[in-house]
This record gives C-alpha cells, sequence and structure tokens, in this order.
C-alpha cells in the first residue's frame, strides 16, 4: 500500500473549503475512489456542505512521515508575476481565519 494525500474543494454556503486527507491505496486511481467516498460522506454528515467534485491525488513519501515530509504539491504555469499569482490565487483578501469561520451561518 502507498500512502496518498487527496485534496478535495467543498463549499458551506459562501465559504470554500480546502481539505487535505490521508489516503491508504495500491494507486493513485484507488486514493482518489477513496478519497469521492470520504468527500461525498464528509459533505452529508456536515449536512450544509457541498462536494464540488473536484480531488487531487499527491503519492507520499515511502517511510514514515517526519517533520518537513511534503504532504501535498501542485506545480502551475502561468504568466502572472509573483504577487498577481499569489493575490489571483492564494491571498485574495477573502480568506477566513481560525476565528473568522463560521460555516453554520456562511449561506
Amino acid at each position: 500500500m502507498k500512502s496518498y494525500s487527496v485534496r478535495a474543494i467543498f463549499r458551506h454556503g459562501r465559504v470554500y473549503e480546502e481539505r487535505l486527507v490521508l489516503h491508504f491505496a495500491l494507486s493513485a486511481a484507488d486514493a482518489l475512489r477513496l478519497a469521492e467516498r470520504e468527500a461525498h460522506e464528509y459533505a452529508d454528515a456536515l449536512g450544509n456542505c457541498e462536494y464540488l467534485g473536484l480531488l487531487q491525488a499527491y503519492e507520499l513519501p515511502n517511510g514514515r512521515l517526519e517533520e518537513g515530509s511534503e504532504l501535498f504539491s501542485l506545480l502551475r504555469e502561468s504568466d502572472l508575476e509573483a504577487a498577481d499569482y499569489l493575490t489571483s490565487f492564494f491571498d485574495t483578501g477573502h480568506e477566513l481565519q481560525d476565528e473568522d469561520v463560521d460555516v453554520d451561518s456562511s449561506d
């Protein structure tokens, strides 16, 4: 069995969630099948949550995970300058921090 970190995207009303979950599987395709089932279960358990159908799998290194182990990596080509890239994809000003999150009332 191999270890995979699988990223799934969810929507809670107006709040979007990117979630990484660990799965053990024989292949990336098997990990994605497990993740698909788990994503539906997660969304159903929360109630006001929609799984958006996007999964991305990343095979973790063999052996034990330790401090500094890479858990996920996504490469994306872009002609944007660094600051514009960060603003477009990661620092839009709409990210919620722990103290800001209230997904129950975000409709």
